[in-house]
């Protein structure tokens, strides 16, 4: 069987540009499918720190990822990102996919522990799916304002096709 990554993801993680050496964490993994494509990117020292909540996400990235993971490019954590721990200026980038904790409340704190662990340059990359139009001006709203409250450069990408926004907040 094959995993299709869907069209979503793909536009989100080409938006990214994932360079061969890049180190990236993942905020809600989930199925695996953005791990997936964003590990095949990287090489060298390129790698992946992938976390999910859900032990059924961590499972199933897992279990797409498995080539990845014995390769040494992916790790992942069933934790959720107010507790993680990674070294200090480490990440160049951060992704996450219809990850509502910016959004639905108060992120300060992870938001610290990001701008506290990206490299001067990285950023943080939320991506939404805006299939639910009445949410759209919320979400960038909410999560733009916690992104500069954290003392992040923010700005927004959209695509039509796949239906997409991208609050991006360089550091």
């Amino acid at each position: 069987m094959v995993n299709k990554i869907p069209s979503r993801i793909r536009w989100a993680v080409d938006f990214m540009d994932v360079q061969p050496n890049d180190h990236v964490l993942e905020i809600g993994c989930g199925n695996g499918a953005a791990a997936d494509l964003i590990c095949r990117r990287l090489e060298g020292k390129g790698k992946m720190f992938a976390i999910d909540r859900s032990e059924a996400g961590v499972d199933r990235t897992k279990a797409r990822c498995a080539a990845h993971i014995e390769a040494g490019k992916l790790t992942v954590r069933q934790i959720d990102l107010a507790t993680l721990r990674v070294p200090v200026k480490r990440l160049t980038k951060v992704f996450a996919f219809d990850v509502n904790l910016f959004w639905v409340r108060d992120a300060a704190e992870e938001i610290a522990l990001l701008h506290e662990r990206l490299m001067p340059g990285g950023s943080v990359n939320l991506f939404f799916d805006t299939t639910r139009p009445e949410q759209v001006s919320d979400i960038l709203a909410k999560a733009s304002e916690q992104l500069r409250d954290g003392g992040f450069r923010v700005y927004i990408v959209d695509s039509k096709m796949p239906p997409v926004i991208g609050i991006i907040g360089r550091r």
